[in-house]
């Protein structure tokens, strides 16, 4: 189609089209004849995603990061739409959450600014934590070569020892019944999800890499994948069963792995079970006894990976989660391996 019926379709104009052009948003044709530019459906779903990403507030050097991939399928445009239109309902929610905070605080202690100050500071970071998140690790470039990453031996310090057992230590210990939904956070190349398949299980796939997630679909067709990450997920409240995590929260920095916590809760439903699988101490003098072990040893690639990324402490998780009303179980596989089942 030509753009004046592609600005009918999408309700907007054709100058707003030739200026998302002009900053190397779109890529149209153009007809050798006559020069008329000439859109095709995927055009115009990639421009349905700009403009839905605008009506969010979202700046143009953003649309263009997240657009970076010209060649994305309808899937992957809406899958997009889907994650940045959750993030600006969590924003939403979290915006009205603070002002009846500020309104009971106002009503409790009168001209209490202070107690306001402190509410509005906790927002701001909550919405930096939010808009901040970044994959520092670019999983996008493992995606083809993730299941060679996962080697058992052979490395001075294995990561990755005991990973075929925590996997199916969690697949044990989840109650999933047949049309239970399971949230897989972090969900890669669907090693874990995927164990839930047989069972009837709808799995949900959610991961910050695209190419993470196709290599999943091509996998496990079964999964339902979805783009978005820990501190923004990509459903609504109270719509899981249960939520599984291996090898996903370390990523992590530690100021967020609560907020993340509050998201499992958002969406996890009443009774519902949480599983974490992952890189982690049980509590700091653990982290130091284990870290100083390595240097005793001379074990220098050890510390460096350790301190490279944000291992977590398995004593404040396990302890925001019963202070929320879950009964907690953990399991050590080994000294940087651990498992955390919580059920409501």
């Amino acid at each position: 189609m030509y753009i004046k019926e592609a600005a009918v379709r999408l309700n907007t104009t054709p100058r707003a089209i030739r200026f998302y052009e002009e900053k190397g948003l779109i890529f149209p044709k153009k007809d050798k004849e006559n020069d008329y530019r000439y859109f095709t459906e995927n055009d115009v779903v990639r421009l349905s995603t700009i403009l839905a990403l605008r009506e969010v507030g979202l700046g143009l050097e953003r649309i263009k990061d997240l657009l970076e991939n010209s060649e994305m399928s309808i899937n992957e445009y809406l899958n997009l739409q889907r994650s940045a239109l959750f993030e600006q309902w969590l924003e939403l929610k979290d915006m009205i959450t603070t002002i009846d905070q500020m309104i009971g605080s106002t009503e409790d202690e009168k001209d209490d600014m202070e107690a306001i100050f402190k509410l509005a500071n906790q927002l701001k970071k909550l919405k930096d934590s939010r808009k901040n998140w970044e994959d520092k690790w670019e999983f996008d470039d493992w995606a083809d070569e993730y299941e060679n990453y996962i080697k058992k031996d052979g490395y001075v310090f294995n990561v990755h020892q005991d990973y075929d057992d925590a996997l199916e230590k969690v697949a044990e210990v989840m109650e999933l019944k047949h049309k239970s939904v399971c949230l897989d956070i972090g969900i890669g190349t669907g090693n874990l999800g995927s164990k839930f398949i047989a069972r009837g299980v709808h799995v949900i796939g959610v991961d910050q890499s695209e190419k993470m997630l196709q290599t999943c679909n091509g996998k496990y067709p079964e999964i339902e994948t979805r783009k978005g990450h820990f501190l923004a997920l990509p459903l609504l409240d109270h719509s899981v069963d249960g939520i599984v995590s291996s090898y996903a929260l370390h990523h992590l920095p530690d100021k967020d792995k609560l907020l993340a916590l509050e998201e499992m809760n958002r969406v996890l439903k009443e009774n519902g079970q949480i599983c974490i699988a992952d890189l982690m101490f049980q509590n700091e003098d653990h982290r130091s006894r284990v870290i100083d072990a390595f240097r005793s040893q001379g074990n220098i690639e050890a510390v460096q990976s350790i301190e490279d990324e944000f291992y977590g402490d398995r004593s404040l998780l396990v302890k925001w989660l019963e202070a929320n009303s879950y009964q907690v179980e953990t399991h050590q596989f080994n000294d940087i391996l651990s498992m955390i089942y919580a059920k409501k």
